[in-house]
């Protein structure tokens, strides 16, 4: 009986055990199918991309340069002490050699601070500030740069599986005329070839669909890799619906470019890092002037060959006694000093010449390298925005010529079920509705990425119609 229960109790865990199993396998499928949304893609990649927290680390190392610009202002204290122990011969008072021990001990402390040094240090912590700012937006550039990069694939994942969209319904289309052909070709209306000559499209059909499905893999790898997630993991992005509006006519490139100094991470950098090299030359000058530092110093220090001493008046002789002890001799012993110190540079082969000439020579640098990055950024919006323009052009036609070879198609399809028209006609027909249809989702996908290229250099969010 006991038996009996035992193995029932034992046969309701296992059950629970495997309903548990059940409902966490279902629970990560749900988590695995989840569709990220691009706003969810970038946070991702920029939480986990190995650029990105490189990149912090480098303003974690310059906020603690700019930590001890700030310390190099107190003053220096170092303490040092030493015991030596000495035994065998050695010649005493009385010129005679004799063997003996002692012991000795020293004690010292000293403190130095630089009163002035041509503000050397001054315009050293500036510099240091200036520079774990440079570094943070450089930081704050490559978030950028990897969230458009996200962006872009995102978009092309897009692309590619509206184009694996279109080819399956051609395909199924083709499919459905292959039944209606095969019909007619029973009923003796179109001759056999017409037949042949579709299911040669078909294939072709097939072999268009499974390029596109291998380049819609390869655009979900290319994303998946800047998520820095496994390749094998189960991902899927949300399908937003994308709306091609018109071009902001008050967006002007010069606008657009005007914004984009204010607020883009790489023009602050270069801005800095010219600020910066300005206050290398500060620094460098500094070497001409004349250094004021103020030095403090203590020690003190113990002996077993200081004894008491004494003269005795009856022999006239001066009695040695015992050794003083250590804390009587470290009280006494004490010495104080304190020293100012003027050093006034007069000859030191051009270094400090030289040093000014090389900081001058990288503030120039520095400076063509703030004027290349503005030239960079006017150039890449100039093409985007001639590119989004071009884009807009196109889509509109496209449109157009979408409706117009459907129609065609459509009136292609009927006077080929009736038998009026043969295959090959057929076949130009629905391949000139694929390449409009294939024509448009390209100027579409190239449009909007045109705008949000547009969109970033004005500071807006990379964002799809997302909630």
């Amino acid at each position: 009986m006991k038996l009996n229960r035992k193995l029932n109790m034992n046969q309701r865990a296992n059950k629970v055990i495997l309903l548990g199993l059940i409902m966490f396998m279902m629970t990560g499928g749900l988590i695995a199918q989840k569709a990220w949304t691009l706003r969810e893609c970038i946070e991702y990649a920029l939480e986990n991309n190995l650029q990105v927290q490189k990149s912090d680390l480098n303003a974690k190392v310059s906020k603690v340069d700019l930590l001890q610009s700030k310390l190099d202002f107190l003053p220096s204290l170092n303490g040092n002490s030493s015991y030596t122990y000495n035994w065998g011969l050695a010649v005493d008072n009385t010129s005679l050699t004799t063997s003996s021990k002692d012991e000795q001990a020293f004690f010292s402390a000293s403190a130095n601070l630089t009163l002035f040094n041509g503000l050397q240090k001054v315009n050293t912590l500036k510099k240091a500030q200036l520079d774990y700012l440079s570094n943070k937006y450089d930081s704050d550039k490559i978030r950028d740069d990897i969230a458009l990069q996200v962006a872009i694939s995102y978009l092309n994942v897009l692309f590619n599986t509206e184009l694996v969209e279109k080819n399956k319904v051609q395909l199924d289309v083709t499919h459905i005329q292959i039944f209606n052909t095969e019909k007619l070709v029973s009923a003796g209306t179109v001759p056999k070839g017409d037949l042949l000559e579709i299911l040669s499209q078909k294939a072709t059909e097939e072999v268009t669909l499974i390029n596109s499905e291998n380049l819609l893999a390869l655009a979900y790898l290319d994303l998946i890799q800047l998520l820095e997630l496994d390749g094998g993991t189960d991902f899927e992005i949300e399908q937003p619906s994308l709306n091609v509006g018109s071009l902001n006519s008050n967006n002007s490139i010069s606008g657009i470019y005007d914004a984009a100094l204010e607020h883009l991470p790489q023009i602050k950098s270069a801005e800095l890092k010219l600020s910066s090299a300005m206050r290398g030359i500060s620094i460098a000058k500094g070497g001409r002037s004349p250094i004021l530092t103020a030095n403090g110093g203590w020690n003190t220090y113990y002996s077993t060959q200081v004894k008491d001493r004494y003269f005795d008046p009856v022999t006239e002789t001066v009695i040695v006694g015992d050794i003083i002890p250590f804390s009587n001799q470290f009280g006494d012993h004490q010495n104080w000093s304190l020293r100012l110190n003027l050093s006034i540079p007069i000859f030191n082969s051009y270094q400090v010449s030289s040093n000014i000439s090389r900081s001058k020579i990288l503030a120039e640098s520095a400076n063509l390298d703030l004027e290349q990055e503005k030239n960079n950024i006017r150039k890449n919006i100039e093409q985007a925005y001639t590119d989004a323009i071009a884009s807009y052009k196109t889509y509109n036609p496209n449109i157009k010529a979408v409706d117009a070879a459907k129609e065609a198609f459509k009136y292609m399809e009927q006077k080929f079920n009736v038998g009026l028209e043969n295959s090959l006609n057929y076949n130009i027909a629905k391949v000139n509705l694929q390449k409009a249809e294939s024509d448009l989702i390209s100027a579409k996908y190239d449009y909007i990425f045109k705008t949000k290229i547009l969109d970033f250099y004005q500071g807006n969010p990379l964002t799809l119609n997302e909630n």
